[in-house]
């Protein structure tokens, strides 16, 4: 039985050079509705999380959520699953501030190519972090209450080796602790869902509140973007 997890396979193989004929008929199939196109797997853990403590099944509603290898993929994707020659799908996202400028190309395009009217609101289709997610989540969470999920996940050793590094020293616990997060491979995937799942429901960072609240409205709707803190 197809799943979003083969057309997510089908579209990367796809980006990599091979055929896309498997994609477009796992899209058909499912049907895939809306892709939101996310830099790398951490941002994907963070979004999958917030759905289900929502009671959301993304995937029934024909939503995929689709962590690219970074952020400048974002003109590709869009070209693949966007308008035709792609799959006409519609495409929305979360990038970090530093890349909204690639964002906003490929996705003003892909909404210029394939939809009716022009302006502001096709433009406004993907939403930006101050710095980026896991810095949204820091400072949702408060430092404290992050070292504690630290302590509590079995990585306060790790933690307190880090911050003796004299790269750390001057720095804000809030960036210690975005730092610490990518400094071993896996531990931003990890913590992206154990931050959202720590989070209280008002507290949720307002990019990532409004991506999920964008898709459960209209899942064929653009949302709007919603600008850096």
């Amino acid at each position: 039985m197809a799943d979003m997890g083969a057309f997510r396979e089908a579209v990367v193989a796809w980006d990599a050079g091979g055929p896309g004929e498997p994609a477009r008929e796992l899209a058909a199939r499912l049907p895939v509705r809306a892709v939101v196109l996310l830099e790398g797997p951490s941002d994907a853990a963070a979004v999958d999380a917030l759905a289900e403590r929502r009671g959301r099944d993304l995937e029934g509603e024909g939503v995929c959520v689709l962590p690219m290898g970074g952020a400048m993929s974002v003109g590709r994707f869009a070209r693949l699953l966007g308008p035709p020659p792609g799959l006409g799908l519609r495409l929305t996202g979360l990038c970090d501030v530093r890349e909204r400028r690639f964002y906003a190309r490929a996705l003003t395009g892909a909404a210029g190519a394939g939809a009716v009217g022009t302006g502001a609101a096709q433009s406004q289709r993907f939403f930006v972090c101050a710095a980026d997610l896991e810095d949204e989540l820091i400072r949702a969470l408060g430092a404290a209450r992050v070292e504690e999920l630290v302590r509590a996940e079995g990585d306060l050793r790790a933690l307190q080796t880090f911050l003796r590094q004299p790269a750390q020293q001057g720095r804000t616990p809030q960036q210690q602790l975005r730092r610490f997060l990518g400094t071993k491979k896996g531990r931003k995937i990890r913590y992206g869902r154990v931050l959202v799942e720590a989070l209280e429901p008002d507290r949720v960072p307002a990019p990532l509140d409004a991506l999920l609240d964008a898709l459960l409205t209209d899942p064929l709707a653009g949302p709007s973007t919603h600008p850096p803190a």
